[in-house]
C-alpha cells in the first residue's frame, strides 16, 4: 500500500459481517486492512431479506444492505458489511454472476459495491431459469459440497485463475470507499 492511500486513524474499529461465510469474511479482512490501522473482524450469521438465489443487481444489492444493517446491529459494531451475490441477466443474452457488497455505519451511512461480474455457461444459466440456485446446483454439477463457501463458481469457472474472495475484496473496497470518501479528506492530483 502506498503512502496515498488513505488510512483512518483509529484505535480500532470494529466490523461484524453478515455471514459467517470464509470467503465473505476474509474478502472484508482484506479490503478493512486498506482503510483501517487497526481493525477487528467479526462475523455473524443474518438473514439477507431475499431469495436464496437473488435475480437481478437490485435484489442483490438489498440482501447485502439487508446483512449489513442486520449485521452492525447484532454486535453493535462500528460498521456492518453485507455481501450478496446472485445472477442478473446481461448483454449477448447471457446470464452473469454479481455480487454487492455494502458497508453501513452507526450514524446509517452507507456504501455500496459492485464486483467485476461474468457469465455463466448456458446449461447453468438453463438451470437457474429452472428454479436451481447456483451454489448447490454447482456442488452437484462438480461432486464439490460447498464450493461457494470456498473458491466460488468464478474458480470453476476461470479453471482456477481467479476465486471467489478475489471477486468478492472488490466489492468490498468500493463499499469502504463510499461509506468513507477518501477522496474528500485527501488532495487527488491527477496531473
Amino acid at each position: 500500500m502506498t503512502e496515498a492511500h488513505s488510512r483512518a486513524a483509529s484505535p480500532h474499529v470494529r466490523i461484524t459481517v453478515g455471514s459467517s461465510n470464509p470467503t465473505k469474511v476474509r474478502a472484508v479482512e482484506i479490503a478493512a486492512a486498506s482503510f483501517f490501522d487497526r481493525v477487528v473482524v467479526e462475523c455473524v450469521e443474518v438473514p439477507s431479506g431475499v431469495p436464496g438465489q437473488p435475480w437481478g443487481d437490485d435484489e442483490t444489492a438489498q440482501g447485502a444492505l439487508h446483512r449489513a444493517e442486520r449485521a452492525r446491529t447484532a454486535l453493535d459494531a462500528d460498521i456492518g458489511v453485507g455481501i450478496e451475490s446472485g445472477v442478473d441477466e446481461g448483454p449477448f443474452e447471457r446470464l452473469y454472476v454479481v455480487s454487492w457488497a455494502v458497508a453501513v455505519d452507526r450514524r446509517g451511512a452507507f456504501g455500496a459495491g459492485g464486483s467485476e461480474r461474468f457469465p455463466l455457461p448456458a446449461d447453468v444459466a438453463a438451470a437457474l431459469h429452472r428454479g436451481d440456485e447456483l451454489g448447490p446446483h454447482l456442488d452437484r454439477l462438480v461432486g464439490i459440497p460447498g464450493i461457494s463457501r470456498r473458491e466460488g463458481a468464478v474458480s470453476l469457472i476461470t479453471g482456477g485463475r481467479r476465486n471467489r474472495t478475489e471477486i468478492l475484496v472488490v466489492a468490498v473496497l468500493h463499499a469502504f470507499a463510499a461509506l468513507l470518501q477518501p477522496w474528500a479528506t485527501h488532495s487527488m492530483d491527477f496531473r
